[in-house]
């Protein structure tokens, strides 16, 4: 029965996080599952149902990280059959790319439709074509990036695959576009009944792309999903993804998600603050919470996120963000160590309910007072003798006193303030 490797959404030259050692990740995934799972376990074809590359324009270096990863399965014996997706198909108006230069030079194949959208069998002449049958009895179609026009190239692709001469047993069309239902804020999405003219035009295996998580439907349309991960959400517990390694008999198609090969570890952890801590104790225990990741080997080299969210009871800004991103990565030694920090403010407790008195200025302002002092953990213990002292500090500058006169006020109030909590507060 024939077998075959489904890949897609490899992004090699990718580049986010300015890492040379990320970039590398999208080669070594690759080259590592083919070579475990397609030269290693003898398939009779290759599938890139798009994306092949993360840029239209590509380093020399990326595409020698292609030519690298293509010829041991060329020098095999085994066909590579790849589509354009989104990010590597060639620029309105010109008529090549460098999946082009690839299939031109006999890495691959690219199967696309002709420019009226006509289908036509692959020529190894011309080195064009839509569609090859294969010596395995497979008979592989392919499409293009259509973005908002793919549910109209699908029925206008659909009635030529009716129009084709008999071929193999088996027809499989690649095809890069996303199925609806699969991840949240995506609206470029098809529905299930836009990909249904395929299936009824005789496609036995619909090979996806585009979206980088796994997803399988109805035992005919398949996604692996991204070959690495693009960012940090899509590590494997929120969105598995991998390479399917594919076998078709007359009693169905049997469809492995591979996920064994070489990828980039991706940790995420998260911290919810206390109100009644102070910055101190929440950093420390944020380096608490990574040391213990550290000490269990899972921070090593790895992409790191934490996470710190609640609500705090001190100004945001008395945290030191800067400084503890740079401790928890050295702390963690990851690759790339992300902190979020996704916190907030207490909310003000006092409110005047429609239809009452309205309370006089003095009771505002001392309202206002005790509510931004009572939101920092610093400051409740003392929270009385401030209030009265800014009110009375208040009514100093307004009557205009001198600065050395203010200042000795304050320096006396806030010795009170040291009185009553043990903690010292606002230090000159």
């Amino acid at each position: 029965m024939p077998r075959f490797l489904h890949l897609a959404d490899i992004h090699l030259g990718f580049t986010k996080y300015d890492s040379p050692e990320r970039t590398k990740d999208f080669f070594f995934a690759f080259q590592d599952a083919i070579q475990k799972y397609a030269l290693e376990t003898h398939v009779d074809f290759v599938l890139i149902a798009g994306d092949l590359f993360e840029q239209r324009q590509v380093l020399p270096a990326t595409l020698n990280q292609a030519q690298l990863c293509l010829q041991p399965l060329r020098d095999a014996g085994i066909p590579v059959l790849a589509i354009e997706g989104n990010h590597d198909y060639r620029p309105y108006g010109t008529q090549t790319s460098w999946l082009r230069y690839l299939s031109d030079w006999g890495s691959l194949k690219l199967l696309e439709p002709s420019d009226g959208e006509t289908l036509a069998p692959w020529s190894e002449e011309e080195m064009r074509g839509s569609y090859i049958d294969l010596p395995c009895g497979v008979r592989v179609i392919g499409s293009r990036w259509y973005g908002a026009a793919a549910p109209q190239a699908i029925q206008k692709q659909a009635a030529e695959i009716c129009q084709l001469p008999p071929g193999p047993e088996f027809t499989v069309m690649m095809f890069h576009h996303g199925l609806e239902g699969q991840i949240a804020r995506y609206s470029g999405a098809l529905r299930y009944q836009d990909f249904l003219p395929l299936k009824e035009a005789g496609i036995d295996y619909l090979a996806l792309g585009h979206i980088h998580r796994n997803y399988s439907l109805e035992d005919w349309i398949f996604n692996p999903g991204s070959i690495e991960a693009n960012s940090i959400v899509e590590n494997q517990d929120q969105s598995p993804r991998g390479v399917y390694l594919v076998e078709l008999s007359p009693d169905g198609i049997q469809a492995d998600l591979k996920q064994g090969y070489q990828q980039r570890p991706i940790v995420r952890l998260s911290l919810k603050a206390d109100p009644q801590q102070t910055a101190a104790e929440l950093e420390q225990e944020a380096i608490a919470l990574v040391q213990k990741a550290a000490k269990k080997g899972k921070t090593r080299a790895a992409i790191l996120e934490l996470r710190l969210h609640g609500t705090i009871g001190f100004e945001r800004s008395d945290l030191d963000i800067r400084a503890l991103r740079s401790r928890l990565h050295e702390l963690s030694e990851a690759l790339i160590f992300l902190l979020k920090y996704d916190v907030s403010g207490r909310e003000f407790q006092s409110y005047i309910n429609d239809g009452e008195e309205l309370p006089s200025r003095f009771e505002i302002e001392r309202t206002v007072f005790a509510d931004f002092l009572a939101a920092n953990v610093k400051y409740q213990d003392s929270a009385d003798t401030l209030v009265q002292g800014l009110l009375d500090l208040k009514t100093r500058v307004l009557n205009q006193q001198s600065e050395p006169e203010l200042y000795e006020f304050i320096e006396t109030l806030l010795a009170q303030a040291r009185e009553a909590t043990s903690e010292t507060i606002f230090p000159l």
